[in-house]
């Protein structure tokens, strides 16, 4: 079967190809300068722009020393104090890492990140938590 240049996973199933195959890791300074602007037009921006959601490893179970017996990925989302949920989105690699420094990006458009945080029941997505600029 051909799989247009993906790798097979047999059984007529191939990897996707990277949504960002140039990406880097680094900031989209567009999105940082409207962070930094408040402005209104970071919604519209933030539709074709891409984000990184935050995974991080839980464990499942621990053995009797306290080590990881088993574990999964998850996304990340914080609850504020009137109880509304958040995911957890960055603008880049270097704020990810000044929020948690073991967590992994995944790339995913903006209006992809706002699907998924309202499908894990959240209310908004948490941009940057850490700064430079915070926005929800």
């Amino acid at each position: 079967m051909d799989t247009g240049g993906m790798p097979s996973l047999g059984g007529g199933r191939s990897l996707a190809g990277p949504s960002f195959p140039d990406d880097d890791g680094s900031a989209d300074p567009v999105l940082r300068r409207l962070l930094a602007q408040r402005g209104g037009s970071l919604v519209e921006a933030l539709r074709s722009r891409r984000l990184l959601v935050a995974v991080v490893a839980v464990a499942d179970e621990v053995d009797e020393s306290g080590a990881d017996k088993s574990s999964h990925m998850a996304v990340v989302s914080m609850i504020s104090a009137s109880g509304d949920k958040g995911l957890l989105a960055f603008t880049g690699l270097d704020s990810m890492a000044n929020w948690d420094p073991t967590a992994r990006p995944v790339p995913v458009t903006g209006s992809d990140a706002a699907g998924a945080a309202l499908a894990d029941g959240a209310q908004a997505l948490v941009i940057d938590v850490q700064g430079p600029v915070r926005a929800v």
